[in-house]
């Protein structure tokens, strides 16, 4: 039997911002669904991390210095994250999680490597090529993430023949 964790997933949020992002939220749309048809042991999965994470010498960190003169408002570009990435390669930039973790392990938050060893003992077909990191907590942003992020990481998932994408939320 697995102890009990307790997870706050506000605890670096302003405690100002924590009752508006605790409530149920409210969709204008139904959930949208898709079946998974294909056999997992044959299908090409990638990853999406809302962590933060960029590789440090070739990509931007996420923008954090607007953010802290606009509390609301996230980055919401986003970056892609090869698969032979190594830890070293990595950095994290987000103010609403503590990257400590994540910057030791990129497995807990972007795990590659987990996902690379069910490729090889056969789980799953294949790691994609590319993954994709977000910075989350989006309020102001979202439009733009809507808009252009999203449909952008959807692109490049049908170029990539991305069967599934896993959202590693950080």
């Amino acid at each position: 039997m697995q102890p009990d964790v307790t997870v706050d997933s506000y605890a670096f949020l302003p405690r100002a911002f924590r009752s508006i992002f605790e409530a149920a939220p409210h969709f204008d749309h139904e959930p949208i669904w898709a079946p998974f048809d294909k056999p997992l042991s044959e299908a090409r999965i990638g990853l999406l991390t809302s962590a933060g994470i960029f590789v440090s010498d070739q990509q931007p960190p996420f923008d954090v210095e607007r953010e802290r003169n606009e509390p609301t408002w996230g980055d919401p570009t986003m970056r892609v994250i090869p698969n032979s990435v190594s830890q070293a390669d990595l950095d994290a930039t987000h103010l609403h999680i503590n990257t400590t973790d994540l910057l030791t392990d990129m497995n807990v938050a972007l795990p590659i490597e987990r996902l690379n060893e069910m490729a090889a003992t056969g789980i799953i077909g294949s790691a994609s090529p590319e993954h994709f990191s977000v910075m989350g907590f989006q309020s102001e942003g979202a439009d733009v993430w809507r808009t252009t992020t999203a449909p952008e990481i959807a692109a490049r998932c049908h170029a990539a023949d991305i069967d599934a994408l896993i959202l590693a939320p950080a």
